[in-house]
């Protein structure tokens, strides 16, 4: 029997080999880890701020999740919701930057990228802005600067903390030389409410790129971020074809920045309502929210 012919008997006696089935994370019922592979009721990950219990993986969450983990029960009142994008450009490359704004629109409920609001944590009052990736990567266009701009400026004038959720690919091409004006605008009223002596807190969470790191991103009193976020300007590959150097692996991590100083704290997402009350106390902000 030639070698050939013994693979084939093999192959015909052999039992057919039935994969595991895998739970599928788009029943509903079912998550697995991308990191470790656990695999975990969808309610219990939920239940944990969508952190990994098995080895403490953060899983992206959009915006109306991120406000329920951080304030308290039905505090939140949401400013300048109304806002929406408009096309100035008529900006068009594989498809119209109309049609990619209403489906974005239509997937995710949202009129852009960003929640913007005043709520409480712990009974303290905060101005919060929560960028939201799933609108074309959280990428700041106009609506995005004007929105922040108006919740920095209501913050000054109620003398309120401000807390900026940043999770973005950076200015919205798509807007061109008016995307970036929303960089310089959002500092100048970050400049403002600095001078008022007012806090200002950034969480850079994953990944928090482009315009908006060169930017408010990197203005706060305290900057923060989650665990292993991806955190830069440029990309690697073109940082390392620009400088002609190998990066570290653990580059543009929040690790990496904290450790070159420029992050102050990385905390793990299940702690982190209580560490901003912590901070907002020592602060000492004594202004209460109104509507």
């Amino acid at each position: 029997m030639s070698l050939l012919d013994w693979f084939a008997d093999r192959r015909k006696t052999a039992p057919a080999l039935r994969p595991t089935p895998e739970p599928d994370e788009g029943d509903g019922l079912w998550s697995k880890c991308p990191e470790c592979g656990e695999v975990v009721y969808r309610k219990d990950l939920i239940a944990n701020a969508s952190v990994c219990a098995s080895c403490g993986y953060h899983h992206r969450i959009h915006s109306e999740e991120r406000l329920r983990i951080l304030l308290d029960p039905g505090s939140f009142i949401p400013l300048d919701g109304e806002l929406s994008p408009t096309d100035p450009l008529a900006f068009k490359d594989r498809r119209a930057y109309a049609d990619r704004l209403r489906d974005s629109q239509s997937q995710t409920g949202m009129r852009d990228a960003v929640v913007c609001g005043t709520g409480t944590i712990e009974g303290q009052g905060i101005a919060l802005a929560v960028m939201d990736f799933r609108f074309m990567g959280g990428s700041m266009g106009s609506v995005v600067g004007e929105k922040i701009t108006r919740l920095i400026e209501t913050a000054t004038e109620q003398q309120l903390p401000v807390l900026v959720v940043c999770a973005s690919g950076g200015a919205r091409m798509q807007e061109g030389m008016l995307s970036l004006m929303q960089m310089a605008k959002i500092s100048g009223a970050l400049e403002r409410h600095r001078a008022r002596k007012l806090l200002y807190i950034p969480l850079l969470t994953h990944p928090t790129t482009g315009g908006v790191t060169a930017s408010f991103a990197m203005l706060g009193d305290l900057i923060l971020a989650e665990p292993k976020a991806l955190i830069g300007f440029a990309g690697r590959r073109v940082i390392e074809q620009t400088l002609r150097e190998k990066l570290p692996d653990n580059f543009q991590t929040a690790e990496y920045l904290q450790d070159h100083g420029f992050v102050d704290a990385i905390i793990p997402r299940t702690q982190l309502r209580s560490r901003l009350a912590s901070l907002l106390q020592m602060h000492h902000q004594p202004a209460t929210v109104s509507a």
